[in-house]
């Protein structure tokens, strides 16, 4: 039997974009065409940005950017977390640095970033690296403390490699929280990469959008802007995908 997809389904994915729109289309009328172009405008604009190819090259590098930052994050924070997590020595050693360096403000070290790295993709990566290597660390972490004592000692009784621990305990329990850390950091990494590609690039959605404005292009700028929101979302959507394939339990 074929199940039909409820319509609350269908229209889930469609509504946030129809409100956006109508507020938009309401500012465009009270503040006037300069200001806040019509949508529809701005949607003309973007197809053809599409169409003749620069808007992704402008998305591909930004996405570039963060997926590399992502990643080597990843690879980076999940395993110190996780060893933080399980030793104490490490906890007490490394737990007050994290919580030292964690509350600085990361875009403050572009500009270090560029000196010593170079005015490319290298500096932007690194920044994106230090957004996210964070959160991660600490959620793996804190995912490890809250294993009970009892689901320890029951797989140590079946004789467990630390790898086997590893895999079906250690990573399993950190997942949702290191999931959850992701989209926190996620959202953060955009927003800073959106001001370190306003310097020394001329690719990425960041100059795209900064130099419309000084261009005095608005309808460009808009449909920057958009496409920076659209991207945002492929890359949640994308988030929720993994974490309901690998924690299938989380949504149980």
């Amino acid at each position: 039997m074929k199940i039909r997809p409820s319509p609350l389904t269908i229209v889930s994915p469609i509504y946030p974009f129809v409100v956006i729109l109508l507020l938009w289309e309401v500012l465009h009328i009270l503040l006037g065409a300069r200001l806040i172009p019509a949508p529809l405008t701005v949607l003309l604009v973007l197809g053809k940005m599409a169409a003749g190819g620069e808007l992704w090259l402008h998305l591909g590098v930004s996405s570039l950017r963060i997926g590399v930052g992502l990643l080597s994050a990843l690879l980076f924070s999940v395993p110190l977390g996780i060893t933080i997590g399980v030793s104490t020595r490490a906890d007490r050693f490394l737990s007050p640095l994290l919580y030292t360096l964690y509350p600085l403000p990361k875009i403050a070290f572009l500009p270090i970033f560029m000196v010593l790295f170079g005015l490319g993709n290298s500096s932007k990566i690194i920044l994106i690296w230090t957004v996210i290597v964070f959160q991660i660390t600490i959620a793996a972490r804190d995912g490890i403390k809250e294993i009970s004592p009892a689901q320890i000692k029951a797989l140590r009784v079946l004789g467990l490699s630390k790898l086997q621990f590893f895999s079906h305990l250690y990573l399993p329990s950190s997942l949702p929280r290191i999931f959850s850390a992701l989209r926190l950091s996620l959202g953060i990494s955009i927003s800073v990469l959106f001001f370190a590609e306003n310097y020394a690039t001329t690719y990425g959605i960041g100059h795209l959008v900064m130099n419309s404005w000084i261009m005095v292009d608005y309808p460009r700028m808009f449909a920057g802007i958009l496409s920076v929101s659209l991207l945002g979302l492929l890359l949640f959507r994308l988030i929720d995908r993994l974490e309901a394939r690998l924690c299938p339990w989380v949504r149980l």
